[in-house]
């Protein structure tokens, strides 16, 4: 394929100094997208000072006239390190929630479609990652795909973590454009709105995450949705990419629980009954799976798991959730950005809890004596919504409580005699 003038083939680690031609900076220049028509393609270069671990997402807005992710139609770029190889993955997003194979932010072929960007040139050099693709003007895809008109259109642009699977996980509220940016793909005027360099763009300061919770000594749970807690909570607590939802178990953002074999434990569960409407249809299940998503598994990838409450099965073998409920959801009722906050309490504050009418599910688990040690709390539908369970003897609860009355009495026995011996000798 014939490269366009502004193609860069870099030969040294030192970055480039040109000016390329029709050239736009995005998301506080963080993001430079070039772009040139050839033909009934357009060839695209998309630049973005990203970590390894995350993605640029660029494409057209699903509303023209305004930045909408909602029924866009993005390209996705970045650099697997598990397979050593870039990425240029066609995406179409129908909901605000993670892909199910059905609905939500889903590459093409993932829901009967195709990829249609074609991978041209991928590099990965001092923290920035730069793809080039084409894609055409036009595909036989309408739905899945938008097409380039011979005019101005509005374009968006997001950054965001890659997950397990190298696909494209939420980005958070701050990291998408916002604004209306237009590009026209076919004119031949060169537009040059690069005015910075991506090289000159310091890196993002490491943030402290929130002190993961804790419940040790509780018998019923309510389990209800809510935020992530960006760049200080469920991805720093656990070590894997969130989607920008996830469990919150008695108002607490994914905590560890404990519970005791042989005990009975009550879920009052309300993440959503609406299984038409996957953004808001999150089953709640215990599972030996750190990843959960038992519904949107295939057949071998389901014989993976141990479900050990929250998923029965139908006369024809199916499996079907049993614990969804009402949904409720803890909503942002400020616009600042979470890592602002030092610590969850400050920033549960900012929440407001916004429930559907009807009922809550309820989840009753009796832990079996040969339950692992480490099980996990997850949603049926989605990835990487919960988190862990631990698993103890029966007994344990109480014993501990002894051993800590055990190392409280001798300490508070030193104090009395302490105190008394000051009584007798100050007379």
């Amino acid at each position: 394929m014939e490269q366009p003038p502004w193609w860069y083939n870099p030969t040294s680690s030192t970055p480039p100094n040109k000016q390329a031609n029709n050239c736009k900076e995005m998301l506080q220049g963080r993001v430079q997208v070039q772009w040139q028509l050839m033909g009934e393609d357009v060839q695209i270069r998309v630049s973005g000072r990203i970590r390894e671990d995350q993605y640029v997402a660029f494409g057209l807005s699903g509303k023209e006239g305004k930045a909408e992710m909602l029924g866009g139609d993005v390209v996705v770029i970045g650099y697997d390190n598990r397979t050593g190889k870039f990425i240029a993955e066609d995406y179409y997003m129908s909901d605000f929630a993670q892909c199910d194979g059905k609905r939500g932010v889903c590459p093409d072929k993932r829901v009967g479609g195709r990829n249609d960007a074609v991978f041209v040139h991928g590099e990965r050099k001092n923290g920035i990652t730069t793809v080039t693709y084409t894609r055409p003007l036009r595909t036989n895809e309408p739905v899945k795909d938008k097409m380039i008109p011979e005019r101005e259109t509005t374009v968006i642009a997001a950054i965001g973590p890659l997950n397990s699977q190298g696909e494209a996980n939420a980005h958070e509220r701050l990291d998408k454009t916002t604004e209306d940016i237009r590009i026209d793909f076919t004119s031949p005027r060169n537009v040059h709105d690069c005015t910075n360099s991506l090289y000159d763009i310091p890196d993002e300061s490491e943030l402290e995450p929130w002190t993961p919770a804790v419940i040790t000594d509780a018998d019923t749970f309510t389990a209800r949705i809510g935020p992530t807690g960006a760049k200080r909570g469920y991805s720093r607590i656990t070590g894997t990419p969130s989607w920008g939802i996830a469990w919150y178990i008695n108002d607490l953002l994914i905590p560890e629980i404990t519970v005791e074999r042989g005990q009975t434990y009550t879920f009052i569960v309300e993440g959503g009954n609406d299984s038409s409407n996957s953004a808001r249809y999150h089953p709640f299940y215990i599972t030996d799976s750190s990843e959960g998503g038992f519904g949107q598994k295939s057949e071998s990838e389901q014989m993976e798991q141990t479900v050990f409450a929250g998923v029965n099965y139908d006369s024809k073998g199916f499996p079907y959730p049993t614990a969804a409920g009402r949904y409720c959801e803890w909503i942002r009722n400020t616009v600042d950005n979470a890592d602002n906050y030092e610590t969850f309490k400050s920033f549960f504050q900012t929440l407001e809890l916004k429930c559907d009418k009807g009922d809550p599910a309820k989840l009753e688990w009796t832990v079996q004596e040969d339950i692992p040690d480490l099980v996990y709390y997850q949603c049926y539908t989605h990835n990487h919504l919960g988190w862990k369970i631990h698993v103890v003897d029966a007994g344990y609860s109480s014993q501990r409580n002894v051993n800590g009355v055990d190392r409280i009495l001798p300490a508070f026995t030193i104090f009395i005699t302490f105190i008394i011996t000051l009584l007798l000798f100050s007379r």
